[in-house]
């Protein structure tokens, strides 16, 4: 009764929040329902509400799980495709609920200028994609140089378009209310597809970088939700009324555990820890190379404290295996931020989920509110403590340079390891 009252009940609403609401309609812009299967329903009929939503959840829970092994087996073009077109039906759902407040008023363009910035920043994103690992295609084909060299100016020039449209919709009476959702169609840019472009370029780092941390968070949510769901008594959070302290300790202990044995088993593997080159004789992605030390065992000490309890003074692991740590600490610990975040941003417009497309989940935006979080912080370790100098690319680049700029950088590599007593000693041998 208490978690009704509660997702029923709009928590801190304010002087200011009540003027909102007025000039936004006040009622619910999105009502939503999970549209279950009818033949769930008819099979689980027998069951309480509480346990029958339990089902729907797992059922749909190990199609998802199961359509992600498909999606990772198929490489990375096809896992580059379907983070795009997550990005596009995340975007779809957050600017449907804008859309719906903005309607009622009948302004002009909110959806079509929405749409178009979400065209501009994906040219932007994905042109310079394109252009750092499809370099030496690119520079094949007049045309992709031309657009290569330009891109920037072009991408700008497109923003720059869509901004005078906006200043050419502004209705009067309406300026704040166009101005919110102005606002919002840009933070939802920067939410989504700054996060899918950040997801796509931890992929190329090499598939258990993409992997891995969507796994952690995956896991995270499934055991949170089994340890909340059967040992849950202390409330977490208010935006969160169902999320208890149970299944957020329980999920960061399973995650913790299930990151190392994921990282263990996907380590040994190439396709999976080598970084996603384009081959330029067969023009598609290759996953080949010699893996790094990242992912070669080797043989750690165990702390003093802990070799009485474990009985071994030595464990062969790896190095990976100490990253997948931080991984699955910020996935469990975090991660769930990105849900807190989103309940509040549903708890503001009085929805239960984004939208109906996932029975028994909501929408693909509910499901993937803490995946955007992670792919940051995963960008942004991965730059840090892990990547460095990339010697094809340089390879790459030098190759487009005129001869007389290839002479003048070889001259001056030349010069640099012979001081450092280099290229002699090479020549020695």
């Amino acid at each position: 009764l208490q978690e009704s009252e509660s997702e029923t009940r709009l928590d801190g609403e304010t002087a200011s929040d009540s003027e909102s609401k007025s000039e936004f309609g006040g009622s619910s812009p999105v009502p939503t329902s999970d549209d279950t299967p009818e033949v769930l329903n008819r099979a689980l009929s027998n069951l309480s509400s509480r346990w029958k939503n339990w089902w729907v959840r797992g059922i749909l829970t190990l199609a998802m799980i199961t359509f992600f092994f498909i999606i990772i087996y198929l490489g990375p073009m096809v896992l580059m495709t379907i983070v795009m077109c997550v990005q596009i039906k995340c975007f779809h759902e957050i600017i449907t609920i804008g859309y719906n407040v903005y309607h009622s008023y009948d302004l002009p363009w909110f959806r079509t200028l929405s749409w178009y910035f979400l065209l501009c920043v994906n040219y932007f994103f994905y042109g310079e994609t394109v252009t750092d690992y499809f370099f030496t295609l690119v520079q094949r084909e007049e045309p992709l140089r031309i657009l290569s060299k330009y891109h920037r100016f072009i991408s700008f020039a497109l923003y720059l378009t869509g901004f005078c449209m906006f200043v050419l919709s502004l209705v009067k009476k309406h300026y704040r209310l166009q101005f919110y959702m102005f606002g919002w169609t840009h933070v939802t840019l920067l939410i989504v597809v700054t996060q899918s472009h950040l997801i796509i370029h931890n992929l190329f780092e090499g598939m258990i970088w993409f992997i891995v941390p969507i796994s952690c968070v995956i896991c995270n949510d499934i055991m949170a939700y089994m340890f909340g769901f059967f040992f849950g008594r202390t409330p977490l959070i208010k935006l969160s009324p169902k999320k208890t302290w149970e299944g957020f300790i329980g999920g960061f202990f399973s995650t913790v555990l299930f990151g190392l044995l994921l990282s263990y088993v996907m380590s040994g593997y190439r396709c999976f820890t080598c970084p996603v080159e384009f081959n330029n004789d067969t023009n598609s992605f290759t996953v080949d190379c010699e893996p790094s030390e990242l992912f070669q065992l080797q043989e750690y000490n165990i702390p003093v404290v802990l070799q009485s309890v474990v009985g071994w003074k030595t464990v062969r692991m790896y190095p990976f295996q100490i990253h997948s740590i931080a991984l699955s600490t910020f996935a469990s610990l975090i991660g769930p931020f990105g849900g807190f975040f989103a309940s509040g941003f549903k708890r503001a417009f009085k929805i239960k989920d984004f939208a109906n497309t996932i029975p028994g989940h909501g929408g693909i935006m509910d499901r993937f509110d803490c995946q955007y979080l992670m792919a940051t912080f995963v960008n942004v370790y991965i730059a840090s403590f892990i990547r460095g100098p990339n010697p094809s690319k340089l390879i790459q680049q030098f190759l487009t340079l005129r001869p007389d700029q290839q002479l003048h950088i070889f001259n001056t590599l030349k010069a640099h390891l012979v001081d450092r007593g280099i290229l002699g000693s090479l020549e020695d041998a």
